[in-house]
This record gives C-alpha cells, sequence and structure tokens, in this order.
C-alpha cells in the first residue's frame, strides 16, 4: 500500500510537470514593429523643393533660384510671404499641372492634313462631265424587225469598242502653298513656349547701370555684384529690357532694392537705392532710370549691381561693355 501511494504521488506530481511544460510552451505573438514604427519622411527631391535654413526670407530664396517671388508663393500656397518657417520644404520649380498648362499647344491631327477641299478645276470638271455623259449613253443600236438582211448588215460592221477611260489631269500646282500655309501656322505656335528653360540664345546686350567709378568687383563666395559709387540721386538705369519681378526692403544687406528678370535665364538687381521710381510687375526698357542711387544698408553712397544667370550670380564685368 506504502509504494502504491508513493507511485500515485510521483505519477501526479509528473501529471502537474506535463501541465506547466504545455503552458510555457504557448509564448505571445510577436508584435508587428511596422506598425509602430514612425515613417521615415517622404524625399524631398533637390530640383523641385527647397528646405528652408535660418537667415533665409522668400524673397532671398526667390533671388537664389532666378524666380519671381509671386511664382513661389503660388506653387506653395503661402498666406503671409513674410512668414516662413526653418526646415519648411518649398517648392521652386514649377509644379507639373502648371507647366502642363502653360506649353499645352492644340495641334491638328497628322491624318487630317490628308483630307482636303479643293474646288474642281476646269480640266476636273471637263472629266467629270465627260464620266456622266459616257455613263448615260445609250446604246446606238436601234429596234429592227428581224431577218436575214438585217442579221447580215450587223455581222458585216465592226463592233463599237467603248473609248478608253482617260486619267485625270494632274492637279494645279496653284494650291499646295495654301496647304503648307496652314500646316505651318500650328507648328510656328507650338515653338513658342513660355515654360521652357531658357537656352544660350537668350543672351543679352547689356548697358552699364550707373556711370559712377568702378569701387568693388565680383568675388567668388564673396561679393555677388559689383559696387558703383556716385552722388545721392544719381541715376540708376535697367541694364536690359524686362519686367520689374520685386521692389522692397525684404532682403537683408541690400536696402531699397529692384530686381529685374530680363527672361527666364538672366535676371539682375539694384542695391542700395535712396527712391525706387518702378513697381513690381511694370515693364521697363533698357537704359531706362528704375531708382536713384543711395546709402540704405550701406556705408556709403553706391550702386551694388549683381547679374544672375538661372539664380547663380556671375560677374557683371563679362557681361557688360568695355567702358
Amino acid at each position: 500500500m506504502k509504494d502504491q501511494g508513493i507511485f500515485r504521488c510521483h505519477a501526479a506530481v509528473l501529471a502537474l510537470l506535463l501541465v506547466l511544460a504545455g503552458c510555457a510552451s504557448i509564448t505571445p505573438a510577436p508584435l508587428d514593429e511596422r506598425s509602430t514604427a514612425a515613417k521615415p519622411p517622404a524625399a524631398i527631391a533637390s530640383k523641385d523643393m527647397y528646405l528652408v535654413k535660418k537667415g533665409d526670407t522668400l524673397y532671398s530664396i526667390a533671388l537664389d533660384h532666378g524666380l519671381d517671388y509671386r511664382d513661389l508663393v503660388a506653387w506653395n500656397a503661402i498666406e503671409n510671404p513674410n512668414r516662413i518657417l526653418i526646415g519648411q520644404a518649398l517648392r521652386v520649380r514649377a509644379p507639373a499641372s502648371a507647366v502642363a498648362g502653360e506649353t499645352a499647344v492644340v495641334r491638328p491631327i497628322g491624318t487630317v492634313a490628308a483630307v482636303e477641299q479643293r474646288p474642281l478645276g476646269a480640266g476636273a470638271a471637263a472629266v467629270a462631265a465627260a464620266g456622266d455623259a459616257l455613263l448615260k449613253r445609250e446604246p446606238k443600236a436601234g429596234k429592227e424587225a428581224y431577218s436575214e438582211q438585217a442579221l447580215a448588215r450587223a455581222q458585216a460592221q465592226p463592233q463599237a469598242q467603248p473609248p478608253a477611260p482617260q486619267p485625270p489631269p494632274a492637279q494645279p500646282k496653284t494650291a499646295e502653298p495654301a496647304v503648307t500655309k496652314a500646316e505651318a501656322r500650328p507648328e510656328a505656335q507650338g515653338e513658342a513656349k513660355p515654360g521652357d528653360t531658357a537656352a544660350g540664345g537668350e543672351e543679352i546686350t547689356w548697358t552699364w547701370p550707373a556711370s559712377g567709378k568702378l569701387v568693388g568687383t565680383f568675388s567668388e563666395g564673396g561679393n555677388k555684384g559689383i559696387d558703383i559709387n556716385g552722388k545721392a540721386g544719381d541715376a540708376v538705369l535697367a541694364a536690359g529690357g524686362g519686367k520689374v519681378v520685386y521692389s522692397g526692403t525684404g532682403l537683408r544687406g541690400y536696402g531699397k532694392l529692384v530686381i529685374v528678370k530680363h527672361n527666364n535665364t538672366y535676371l539682375t538687381a539694384y542695391a542700395h537705392n535712396q527712391n525706387v521710381l518702378v513697381k513690381e510687375g511694370q515693364s521697363v526698357s533698357k537704359g531706362q532710370k528704375i531708382a536713384e542711387m543711395g546709402n540704405t544698408d550701406a556705408d556709403q553712397v553706391k550702386l551694388h549691381f549683381e547679374i544672375r544667370r538661372q539664380g547663380k550670380p556671375v560677374d557683371p564685368l563679362k557681361h557688360l561693355p568695355q567702358r
């Protein structure tokens, strides 16, 4: 009896161990870390987007990219141009929809060119009339009672052959220039695309923006333009024809500034003015007086003049004529 009790005890302990082992083998399913992990920010295309840095203004970003600041406002739905945030991503190239809207050109489908309406010339009208007459012509044989003599006469006469169809005459060449002109007109319209990137063909013949003495020259990483001295009120001239895309004091270090955009490649900047004589959106001609020289945000009366090619400063002395 004692041995049986010990055996039952051992069996109970063994059963308990098996139950515990079975419970230990059930482990909770691992959590999907992907569901809680923070997703990395979307990659920013450097050609299309710009991250705002400390010290940037909307106007300086526009100048550095050769843009009208109003385009940045429109492309980025900015409510207050004077308030942008560090780290904010700004689009600095036109959205695809805007580009498509600017460059969309309605062109005739190629197959339509083959379908033309031309007036029938005299030769073609004659051919058509002859064809109608041939179709409407009745046989020459008249009705005659049957007899041996009539049959003999019919066999003796040669059979009349129908006239061979004549090929239509060549179309007059006078109609060809009209077709060529009609096809060339849509092509000429399609070549003028306002959204196209400017090429070397948009080079400009420049003029000096002021008549004073040169007191500062361009340097890579330093002075972004040239400095011309003078007296307060001296004329500041547009170095080339274009449109005023900025007039104000929003760029630190430039004082009263005027920016003129000449085409899709070049714009010019005129800084430290005493008075500005033009407004944003106004078209100006080469040599037109746009401001008066001053010393706003400068240590002396001078004009700071920059030429920017697609937003990048270039040496104005390599573009201005020799004095």
